[in-house]
């Protein structure tokens, strides 16, 4: 049969087996957007979950911190302009002062983006009138870190020092993409160390699930340790549901805990999870990988990028939920061979040095994680080049877990073979030989599940 294929930045035709099962790929929903955000945040804003309204909750001499999602998110809705516009009309209200209020990115261990890069989101009038109260968060920087001990179950709590500091840190949250973001995990890794965040930034640990998620159960936690040591109103949330990554549905505001469960619900009636979206599991899972990666934000794509993170993290979901143990993947596309070594200063490392040689995620971290962690050129690049984190850059690799579940990558399109034979990938010229091949190892009735990722792209 025919269709279409993400193939990079486009669409290209391909022709299928008649057995081969459509599946969506379970991050869309049918939610309809809101003709009016700006009236939506206020109408939160003015009915909060779990906390008194802002012009309430503080007084005329506080400190106060706006944080904020970083351009890493997909999220093209003009959030973040409206939401601390808004905001600031509050805190104005209740009689505090423009000078006592910072705004801070949570960029967490992603690299520091420029005031240029945070204008696109945040608005040029804000970006302008904050200049040098307008802060990227560094985790490497100690003086500017709060260490406030362990949870009950050992997890170190290190998160930057506006939060502890400040009277109010208001959080805006721009995104929630089924059970990954949102939550405690806004504070907890945007705005924290990697002393917390290795906790659950491991191969096994990072979840999507919107029931019984591990990651986000660390993560709540982390964030009972945090209220009990600063008080449960010291922190004020803004949650997003969107309908679309160009337009939102709702909007929440209040306590950490009301507005992820508020917004959780909504997403458990809207999307299936992904064990059900397929009724019998397949031989061979086929998707193409668009020209996105939330790490390539005002950047570009890379093999490492392309691959493993996008190919087989964030949309690799799909390989466990339906695929059969042993299953064959195959991935559609163009890979191009680019690098930025500013925003991705460890990957080349990665890709020349490490790649070839291990394939274990698990087995990397443990050999190469107390290198990459103290690495002082990497470290100084964090910190100062707007490069990202070196242990990010090592957690790039954690993808590869997928090759538990399956037996053998395929991809498709690749501008040069060897790129993809550098992983222990099979390249092919086509979506239909790569089929052919995966079928010459499962049997000709082999069942194929055909995921439709839809054309993405990075902020630019």
């Amino acid at each position: 049969m025919e269709e279409q294929i993400v193939f990079g930045e486009q669409m290209i035709p391909v022709k299928l087996p008649e057995n081969v099962i459509s599946a969506p790929p379970g991050l869309s929903t049918t939610l309809s957007p809101v003709d009016d955000v700006e009236g939506t945040i206020r109408s939160a804003l003015e009915e909060p979950l779990g906390r008194p309204p802002l012009c309430e909750l503080v007084k005329p001499n506080w400190n106060i911190t706006i944080a904020f999602d970083d351009p890493t998110v997909p999220c093209f809705a003009p959030i973040w302009e409206h939401a601390i516009k808004l905001v600031l009309e509050e805190l104005e209200s209740a009689g505090v002062k423009r000078s006592g209020i910072k705004l801070l990115c949570a960029n967490g261990l992603h690299r520091k983006f420029t005031r240029r890069e945070l204008s696109r989101i945040i608005g040029q009038d804000c970006a302008k009138e904050f200049g040098f109260r307008l802060l990227c968060h560094d985790a490497e920087d100690m003086e500017n870190l709060s260490y406030m001990g362990t949870t009950e179950s050992g997890y170190d709590v290190e998160i930057n020092k506006l939060v502890t500091d400040s009277d109010l840190t208001v959080y805006i949250n721009t995104v929630v993409w089924r059970g990954f973001n949102g939550g405690w995990k806004s504070i907890c890794v945007g705005l924290g160390s990697y002393r917390s965040i290795r906790w659950h930034h491991t191969p096994d640990g990072m979840s999507m699930s919107m029931e019984k998620n591990r990651m986000h159960a660390m993560l709540n936690e982390m964030g009972s340790l945090i209220e009990d040591k600063l008080g449960k109103e010291r922190i004020f949330k803004i949650e997003t549901a969107l309908a679309n990554p160009l337009q939102v549905h709702k909007v929440w505001a209040g306590g950490v805990f009301e507005t992820r469960q508020a917004v959780l619900e909504l997403m458990k009636s809207h999307l299936k999870p992904r064990l059900e979206i397929i009724e019998e599991k397949a031989d061979i899972v086929l998707y193409g990988i668009p020209n996105w990666s939330p790490y390539a934000a005002f950047s570009l794509m890379n093999p490492i990028l392309t691959l493993l993170s996008t190919g087989l993290g964030y949309f690799g979901g799909v390989i466990e939920a339906m695929g059969k143990p042993g299953c064959s993947v195959i991935l559609v596309s163009p890979c191009p061979d680019q690098w930025n070594h500013t925003h991705h200063p460890t990957h080349k490392e990665i890709w020349d040095r490490i790649l070839p040689n291990y394939s274990d995620p698990f087995e990397i971290a443990d050999v190469f994680e107390d290198d990459f962690e103290h690495r002082p050129e990497y470290i100084y690049k964090y910190r100062f080049c707007h490069g990202f984190h070196p242990m990010h850059g090592l957690m790039t690799t954690y993808p590869l877990k997928r090759l538990r579940h399956a037996s053998g990558v395929f991809v498709a399109g690749a501008e040069s073979p060897p790129l993809i034979q550098h992983l222990g990938f099979e390249p092919s010229k086509t979506v239909e030989e790569a089929i052919q091949k995966a079928l010459a190892i499962h049997g000709k009735d082999a069942s194929i599940a055909f995921v439709k990722y839809p054309v993405l792209t990075y902020r630019q």
